[in-house]
């Protein structure tokens, strides 16, 4: 038996220890499980809350710090240090602590009846009623709906889901089991559960503003902007000085483009908040997005300067690709990256955002130093196993052969509209739609989640066989009704133009459901040489989705498994897929544009050309990089990170590797 399958031991051990008082007995057991199993979190967790109440408050630390050092979003961990920090007459701190804690898991009742305590004690009355509020909600919630709180924080989505169905089965007109049911299935991915749980819940609790804002929320994320913004402004009409609404209706009006409305309303927000840092770096993407990079700039340092550890607001100056950091940013940002008390939120982006400075400085070694700490942080919050994710797409390749898209099966929807760029982030996706985006009949979208959303649906279909077994199963007409739906659904995100690009790299994975539902779609794949798509990957922090590239060795499996599957697919789909390498883009644009075009059977348009001439928002890594003329100032970039790309070598195998050297 491993030790892993006795964790329920121990476990049992200490919390009957506890509740008995047995403080020094609970700490011996603690201590022996550590030395059983050195990675075992809640060992550390229980010899923490052990020694303090023993009062020994040094080994209580000692603990907590090994702890959080491990996993820095250990929401109890930080509840914990909070409860030592109060015990040891040190409240600032441990107001800080606990409000880290309840933004990693919002169910801690204890965390925000601390904080309503200490905020009243400071006489921040407004601040004290807020947690108040939350302490009452709370604590108004069934225990079942607690607990599915506090497994959605530590990321057990599954177990989270089981206990919430087994709720609402017994409780079918809960509104807040189903807000937490749409939350859970949106975080899947599973966005029609979502959209179809909410709006029930809308039906029957049409006052409630917390499922209002989880449906703005929901609007967003399926990308229906306009009836976000709407959701949004009729919540600002509800409570218009409320700084929260306000900001979700800014946040709106940037994802359809009303720049100058985010901007005013943001300022409504910092009229109210005045140091708000968060509202400041918001203010800042709103003004980069639209071009005003000097004014983004000033808007992030205003960030900085009301809020040090506000790790976004230095990340968003490193993100903007030109900006240079000046030694004392640098030194600033070193100690608050090494600094405990900053949240890991905070922490990632500093170490990101240092590992940008000292790339822009040749302080290679520095720099790799600190991009694998910001990973390393990424990385143990994640739950992305690399083996599962190789037998996934190997479950493609073995369902979607040629005879799958046989004429005799059923076309699917006919439209040629769509352009499919797929392959892997950072390998020049976004170049390339800035240049067919340049051409007067197709429109640039964004990374659509459609196709993910539709792959979700069928995996999560509770009868028959699982996805992407089930593609085999699909008729004709719901072939031609998913291809239509999909058509449908992005049409939000069109202009005028005849054809338009879907962006979404990950969308390589679904090249069969494409195919299917969408005979006449077109893709591209880009691509790019290994070593420098991988450590490009490394070195950007995503905001969400590629989970992969916290890991060297990650990286280079995913990249391989990639390349595997996108063979299959030129194999069974021979003449629908054109590969763009990203630097025969950049040794003869002209070309390659040329090419394209052919491809996508459109006339030739020298606008192509001038891609950086285009106006348009960009809402990628790239954007910076886009509006300047194509250079190759990147291309060889990982090999000055060479002596440290070991693991990536290895993972992604000789004959890969060797494209790069």
């Amino acid at each position: 038996m491993s030790q892993t399958d006795n964790i329920g031991e121990p476990l049992a051990d200490i919390q009957n220890l506890l509740r008995a008082g047995d403080y020094a007995g609970a700490r011996q057991r603690s201590q022996r499980w550590i030395a059983e199993q050195p990675n075992a979190e809640d060992g550390y967790y229980f010899l923490a809350v052990s020694c303090r109440a023993l009062k020994e408050h040094g080994a209580a630390e000692q603990a907590l710090q090994t702890l959080l050092e491990n996993n820095p979003s250990h929401s109890r961990g930080l509840q914990e240090y909070g409860h030592l920090l109060r015990d040891r007459g040190e409240p600032a701190a441990a107001l800080g602590m606990y409000q880290r804690a309840t933004r990693e898991n919002p169910s801690l009742v204890a965390s925000w009846a601390a904080q309503e305590a200490m905020l009243r004690q400071q006489g921040n009355l407004a601040n004290a009623q807020v947690a108040a509020v939350q302490v009452k909600w709370l604590k108004s919630l069934p225990q079942p709906l607690l607990v599915v709180m506090d497994l959605v924080s530590r990321g057990r989505l599954v177990a989270a889901e089981d206990l919430c169905k087994r709720f609402m089965r017994a409780n079918p007109h809960h509104t807040e089991g189903m807000r937490l049911l749409a939350d859970i299935a949106l975080r899947l991915g599973a966005t029609s559960e979502a959209t179809l749980l909410l709006d029930t819940a809308c039906e029957l609790a049409p006052e409630d503003t917390r499922l209002k804002a989880d449906r703005v929320n929901l609007l967003r994320r399926c990308q229906r902007f306009e009836d976000a913004r709407q959701q949004a402004l009729a919540l600002v009409e509800q409570a218009p000085e409320n700084p929260q609404f306000q900001s979700m209706a800014a946040v709106e009006a940037m994802q359809v483009g009303d720049y100058d409305d985010a901007l005013t309303r943001f300022d409504q927000v910092l009229r109210m908040l005045p140091n708000d840092a968060i509202t400041l770096t918001s203010r800042g993407h709103a003004l980069k997005t639209c071009g005003k990079t000097d004014s983004a700039i000033d808007s992030y340092r205003d960030a900085i300067a009301r809020q040090p550890g506000h790790g976004e607001a230095w990340y968003s100056l490193a993100n903007l690709k030109t900006y240079r950091f000046e030694p004392a940013d640098i030194e600033q940002m070193t100690t608050l990256a090494a600094n405990p008390a900053v949240d890991a939120a905070s922490r990632t982006y500093l170490h990101f955002a240092l590992g940008k400075a000292f790339e822009d400085s040749e302080d290679w070694a520095q720099s790799f130093t600190h991009y694998a700490a910001g990973n390393r942080i990424k990385r143990r919050g994640s739950t992305y196993s690399a083996e599962q994710m190789h037998d996934d797409l190997a479950l493609q390749a073995a369902y979607c052969g040629a005879d799958l898209f046989a004429d005799d099966r059923g076309r699917g929807c006919e439209a040629p509209d769509p352009i499919f760029i797929v392959g892997l982030p950072r390998a020049g996706s976004t170049l390339l739609e800035q240049i067919l985006a340049s051409h007067p009949m197709v429109d640039g979208t964004l990374e659509l989640p459609n196709i993910l959303a539709m792959a979700q649906s069928l995996r999560r279909r509770s009868e028959g066989p699982g996805y992407p077994q089930n593609l085999l199963e699909l008729t004709a007409e719901e072939r031609q009704t998913l291809g239509e739906q999909f058509i449908e659904e992005t049409r939000i995100h069109r202009g005028s133009a005849p054809f338009f690009i879907d962006k979404m790299p990950n969308n390589f994975r679904h090249i069969g459901l494409i195919k299917l539902i969408l005979p006449n779609a077109k893709i591209i794949d880009a691509r790019r040489h290994p070593l420098a798509c991988c450590f490009s990957g490394f070195k950007q922090l995503f905001a969400e989705g590629q989970e992969f590239s916290y890991d060297l060795s990650d990286l280079g499996r995913y990249y391989r498994d990639y390349v595997t599957l996108m063979n299959h697919w030129q194999q069974v789909l021979p003449g629908h897929i054109l590969q763009v390498n990203n630097e025969d883009i950049i040794a003869d644009l002209e070309s390659q544009v040329r090419r394209l075009l052919d491809f996508l059977e459109l006339p030739f348009d020298d606008r192509c050309l001038r891609y950086w001439e285009t106006d348009r928002a960009i809402k990628t890594p790239s954007s910076e990089q886009v509006r300047r003329p194509v250079s190759d100032r990147g291309q060889y970039q990982w090999r000055h990170y060479e002596p440290w790309l070991g693991e990536l070598k290895i993972a992604l195998g000789p004959e890969l590797t060797a494209l790069s050297e």
